[in-house]
């Protein structure tokens, strides 16, 4: 993790003045990839964008700047957010070495925005910022013990952050509980002038925020779907089972309605990679968002994705290069923008994705569908669909394992009165132990 000077916040200025925001004082960390006008580097854990200049703080980090939060520090990240290599460890990055997960050291913290659940599940900070574009905030949270929020795609300006593809890429907040992370989505939405996405997003903007549907009766009345092939299945082992069964049971009880055995058309094929047509789209539209980010940098030594490649190559023992490689660059660098192929990938993604998720909750009337950890990510990643995770449990070794509720575009308000009620009836996390094992 990467620090700044900070500032104490001063409790009297709190008490002073009851117009002061909820986050007035509050240190954040952020991604390492998310832009910040200031001494600290943006690097997305790559030595290749150290000492670079951004030409302004990221949207998301302005508005935490107007609502008062201090910026503590940048939070490591798998590197590049898991998009330079098929192999490289969730958490590893150049920069910042592994990161750990603070239950069970030797296990996964996920990725890409592993140190920003660390960091939080670890009390390093309250709160944190990452970013989503197939599992980065929802799989880290999982692991972690903590809360995620990938919110719809465009709700949060993804202006002055280092991109994956702007169809799928959202930032949100991950804390250890729903109303921290609410607090910061109330903070960090809204239209910017830089990200046209929020232009269209910010209807879904309810009037008043979103703290508004941090209610204890938030699961009366709603609709919940279980899809149980492929997300509830015995190889999950039998105490994660288990303990959804409970969950399953919690969730009657506070006043919800499961509807069980759901099927989504073509899940096989959206949870892979490559059949979806995600792979294809993805590169492509990586090269294009990254050349365009690096171009707009103030100061940088690499200008492109072709200049990243090379500075990997030259500096190939720094970057760990011949252990972990650079495909997925490779792939990228080997596209030339929106081809016939690109195009019918993305034709093919819109399609799995209304004919699936959109169409089983139209159909079913759902307010949400339920699921284990990250598992429902690319469900709700080619779609742009928001989802919240929230402490769920703990494996035979204490690895902690998480719940999701992911809903249609523009569903938050619902999903955090599921999750906040859950969340509340249920109190799972605990502190985490640094197990070796």
């Amino acid at each position: 993790m990467h620090f700044t000077k900070l500032t104490r916040p001063t409790r009297s200025a709190r008490k002073a003045s009851g117009s002061l925001s909820g986050l007035h004082g509050i240190p954040v960390l952020l991604k390492d990839n998310i832009g910040t006008k200031d001494k600290l580097n943006t690097t997305a854990g790559s030595f290749a964008l150290l000492g670079s200049v951004v030409p302004r703080d990221a949207g998301v980090v302005a508005r935490l700047r107007n609502a008062g939060a201090i910026i503590l520090g940048k939070a490591s990240l798998s590197e590049w957010a898991s998009f330079r290599s098929l192999n490289a460890p969730n958490g590893w990055s150049a920069r910042g070495g592994q990161g750990k997960n603070p239950y069970v050291l030797s296990a996964t913290p996920c990725g890409s925005s592993s140190g920003s659940a660390i960091s939080v599940a670890a009390n390093l900070a309250v709160v944190s910022l990452g970013t989503e574009t197939d599992g980065s905030i929802l799989c880290p949270a999982s692991f972690n013990s903590v809360v995620g929020i990938k919110p719809t795609v465009g709700l949060t300006s993804r202006d002055g952050v280092i991109p994956i593809t702007p169809r799928q890429d959202t930032i949100g907040p991950i804390s250890r509980t729903v109303s921290d992370a609410v607090n910061v989505l109330d903070a960090i939405v809204g239209f910017d002038y830089n990200d046209q996405a929020t232009r269209e997003a910010s209807k879904y903007i309810p009037p008043g925020g979103y703290k508004q549907y941090l209610i204890t009766y938030g699961l009366e009345g709603k609709r919940i779907g279980i899809v149980r092939n492929p997300f509830f299945t015995s190889g999950s082992g039998s105490l994660q089972i288990q303990a959804f069964e409970n969950h399953f049971k919690t969730l009657r009880e506070r006043g919800a309605v499961l509807i069980d055995n759901l099927k989504i058309a073509n899940v096989d094929v959206i949870l892979n990679f490559t059949l979806s047509g995600e792979a294809v789209a993805s590169v492509a539209e990586f090269k294009i968002a990254l050349n365009s980010y690096l171009k707009d940098l103030v100061v940088s030594q690499v200008r492109s994705l072709t200049d990243v490649i090379a500075f990997n190559q030259k500096y190939s023992d720094l970057e760990k290069l011949k252990e972990f490689g650079q495909e997925i660059f490779l792939s990228a660098e080997a596209t030339n923008g929106i081809g016939d192929k690109e195009s019918a990938a993305l034709l093919n993604l819109a399609r799995l994705s209304r004919d699936g998720f959109e169409k089983l909750l139209w159909d079913y009337k759902l307010d949400a569908l339920v699921t284990p950890g990250s598992d429902v990510a690319p469900v709700l990643a080619i779609g742009g669909f928001p989802g919240i995770n929230v402490p769920a449990g703990y494996d035979k070794n204490g690895v902690p394992f998480g719940i999701t509720f992911g809903g249609l575009k523009g569903s938050e308000p619902k999903l955090i009165e599921i999750a906040y009620d859950f969340e509340q009836a249920t109190k799972v996390r605990k502190p985490p132990t640094l197990q070796p094992f």
